[in-house]
């Protein structure tokens, strides 16, 4: 999917993130880790951490089995990549 031909915002996050076990919410250095299998964050907790200040889904996000990497955080792609 792009994310330049469709939006998504609060209202689409639940649907969104069906079936996810883990997000990690990255913005420059700090990250936030959401356990949506055993601590399933509020509605508003998790539109804190995923979207934007236009109220977009933050970008780049990815979807990587049953976890999501949602922004752009260097230390958090570092974790999931690798240094680059």
């Amino acid at each position: 999917m792009d994310a330049r031909k469709q939006r998504f915002d609060e209202d689409d996050l639940e649907q969104l993130f069906a079936g996810a076990s883990r997000i990690v919410a990255a913005r420059g250095k700090k990250s936030v880790e959401l356990d949506l299998a055993k601590d399933p964050p509020s509605r508003e907790e998790l539109a804190r951490a995923v979207l934007g200040p236009s109220g977009n889904l933050r970008a780049p996000a990815l979807r990587m089995g049953t976890t999501w990497l949602i922004g752009f955080g260097q230390p958090a792609w570092d974790d999931w990549f690798g240094p680059g």
